[in-house]
C-alpha cells in the first residue's frame, strides 16, 4: 500500500512540474494580441481630431499664401546660372 501512496504523490508532483514548465515556456499563457484593446475604439472616433473651424482654415490658408509669396520673391532675386 505504501508503494501506491508514493507513486500517487510522484504523479501529483510530476503534474505540478509539467504545469509549471508550461507556464514558464508560455504555453499556458494567453498570447498577447496586437493593436488597440477592445472597448477603446469608440473613444477615439468621438473625438474632434483633425477638424478645423472655418476661421482656423482661413488663417492657415493666409499664412501659406504669405509663405509662398516670400519664397517666390526670394527666388526672383536670385538669378539662375545657366
Amino acid at each position: 500500500m505504501e508503494v501506491n501512496k508514493i507513486v500517487a504523490e510522484l504523479e501529483q508532483q510530476i503534474a505540478r512540474l509539467k504545469e509549471a514548465r508550461a507556464l514558464l515556456a508560455g504555453e499556458g499563457a494567453m498570447p498577447r494580441k496586437r493593436g488597440r484593446p477592445p472597448g477603446k475604439a469608440n473613444v477615439a472616433s468621438s473625438s474632434r481630431k483633425g477638424r478645423l473651424s472655418p476661421e482656423g482654415r482661413k488663417r492657415i490658408s493666409e499664412a501659406l499664401k504669405r509663405r509662398w509669396a516670400l519664397r517666390r520673391k526670394a527666388a526672383a532675386k536670385v538669378p539662375k546660372a545657366a
